[in-house]
């Protein structure tokens, strides 16, 4: 394992971050901040309850998984499309340099950046609504499995796209309606019966169910399903990813 390759592909990324702060950190921590105002403090206050729960506490993990889950998408994409809309991206693959340390370097910035956003959404969090978190290590590890496995699809859809407009059209037309839809805002058990079917079809569900579970004990599918379904998803990504590398899919034209 070339580690320092790896290092240098970490490094680089995370240094991107660091000079586009305002539109890496700043941007979506208001926007979520904006939520909290309106939909915790000013909505919430006028709700039930849901499960026992305040409703401003309620989305809490929602509202994190909904920036987390788009924020590692964008990173993880736009990280890998750049080499290849400048070039270097054949500078890269023929350095002595494997697939899994490409993957790598590239995922683990866009996933680092991700934890690290949404350690800095709960924090900020705590101004707005009182709020508990009864399992904090599984807490970290959905917030750190989420972040790399849409880490991982960000990558495909760098890979995949070839242009700006497609490395867009994938976060903004799929994954956020998904995340909206997939319990970030209420329970799915608020839904009639046959539209609590449909949404189990929706992989943010487990997302969104497990990490509330970590906060309040709580959820809306069993944590264990939740797991699995990460874990499956992480397979498949890393099944692509394999196959894009040996065959050189859009990689090698």
């Amino acid at each position: 394992m070339n580690f320092y390759a790896i290092k240098a592909i970490y490094l680089f990324e995370m240094a991107r971050t660091w000079r586009t702060l305002m539109q890496s950190i700043a941007s979506p921590v208001l926007s979520t901040s904006l939520y909290f105002i309106v939909f915790g403090s000013a909505i919430g206050s006028r709700m039930a309850e849901i499960d026992g729960i305040s409703y401003g506490a309620y989305i809490i993990p929602g509202l994190i998984m909904l920036t987390v889950l788009t924020e590692s998408t964008s990173n993880a994409s736009f990280g890998i499309y750049m080499p290849k809309f400048s070039g270097t991206i054949y500078e890269i693959l023929s350095a002595p340099i494997s697939a899994a340390e490409i993957v790598i370097g590239y995922v683990g910035a866009a996933a680092s950046k991700s934890i690290v956003l949404g350690l800095i959404i709960l924090i900020t969090a705590t101004f707005f609504v009182d709020f508990s978190i009864q399992h904090p290590f599984w807490m970290l590890a959905f917030l750190v499995l989420t972040s790399i496995s849409f880490s991982l699809l960000g990558f495909i859809i760098g890979v995949w796209a070839q242009s700006f407009e497609q490395l867009q059209i994938v976060p903004l037309m799929i994954i956020a309606p998904l995340a909206f839809l997939g319990g970030s805002f209420y329970s799915i058990h608020m839904l009639p019966p046959l539209w609590q079917t449909i949404t189990l079809f929706n992989p943010v569900v487990y997302l969104v169910s497990g990490f509330r579970w970590s906060f309040y004990g709580v959820s809306d599918v069993q944590v264990g399903i939740s797991l699995g379904m990460i874990g499956i998803f992480i397979l498949i990504c890393l099944a692509i990813i394999a196959w894009m590398f040996k065959t050189g899919y859009k990689l090698k034209v």
